[in-house]
């Protein structure tokens, strides 16, 4: 029923995104700059996922590790991507202190898994397979590919929104229509101002509940919802502690934020409330039990 709901909300978040953009689309008219913009982003950013293993483990120093480097890990991982029927991944380590992990790939059968030195010396073995088993479930689910999907849709937005800024400043977006009228001056404020960012709200409120889905899916996958629930807490703190330089860019790749923020500023957080996360998981250990 979670799993329902979640995929569910999914489907209604990116629906909403979609409608938004058709309504720009409308509100411009013959606007050029919209088709120039989307074939723009849609080249930037499935570039970007294309290549998207590449170049985030460049950016992190991720270092590969063979089997015989790291036995334990290779032994989990293996065993984790079976139950999930998946390929195995390409498995790397990144050589700093903060504890923290995530997955990439643009499909299965070109996945890596990254973990940190820190979260290895940081959880036990079964909490290390909670978080594993989160970061096949982003595989399995094939969230590197959604994430484009909506980072292309919210893209054109916002580059279609600067455009409109520009143009503001010099007349007016549509200048006088074909009857006369003059420019739709709210409209011209929605498009401004309130796209953007109503784009970044659903967008973020996507990659939260692609978070709650890897949970609950690694949680199944596992077998052990209240591991990766253990882990999540220990995460949580341990990043904070041992702050990590990550790129906002990448923030959402990770399996907890390595970001910080609270409050109001959860809206704009790409993860949700930990407690939350960890509520969830509870639930589905009665669930499963």
């Amino acid at each position: 029923m979670i799993s329902f709901l979640n995929n569910f909300k999914i489907m209604i978040l990116l629906t909403v995104l979609t409608l938004l953009l058709m309504f720009i689309g409308r509100l411009i008219g013959g606007m050029q700059g919209m088709f120039t913009a989307f074939i723009f982003a849609i080249i930037m950013n499935f570039a970007t996922y294309w290549f998207s293993d590449k170049i985030v483990l460049m950016m992190y120093g991720a270092k590969p590790v063979s089997e015989p480097e790291a036995p334990e890990l290779f032994r989990t991982v293996r065993s984790l991507t079976e139950k999930a029927e998946l390929p195995m991944p390409r498995v790397y380590i990144i050589p700093v202190r903060t504890p923290n992990a995530f997955a990439t790939g643009r499909n299965p059968s070109h996945a890596a898994v990254a973990v940190t030195q820190g979260i290895l010396q940081m959880l036990d073995g079964e909490e290390l397979e909670g978080v594993l088993a989160h970061e096949i479930a982003h595989v399995r689910n094939r969230d590197i590919l959604l994430a484009t999907i909506v980072a292309t849709i919210a893209g054109v937005i916002s580059m279609v929104a600067n455009m409109a800024r520009w143009a503001a400043m010099f007349g007016g977006i549509s200048g006088r229509d074909r009857e006369g009228r003059g420019s739709n001056i709210l409209g011209e404020l929605f498009l401004i101002i309130v796209a953007p960012i109503a784009a970044l709200l659903i967008q973020l409120a996507i990659s939260r509940s692609c978070e709650y889905r890897a949970d609950e899916s690694g949680g199944r996958i596992c077998g052990r919802p209240l591991s990766l629930a253990s882990a999540l807490e220990k995460l949580h703190l341990g990043a904070r502690r041992i702050p990590m330089e990550a790129n906002p860019a990448t923030a959402h790749m990770f399996i907890v934020n390595p970001l910080t923020g609270g409050g109001i500023l959860n809206l704009f957080s790409t993860h949700p409330p930990i407690e939350k996360r960890i509520e969830r998981l509870k639930e589905l250990a009665k669930e499963i039990a």
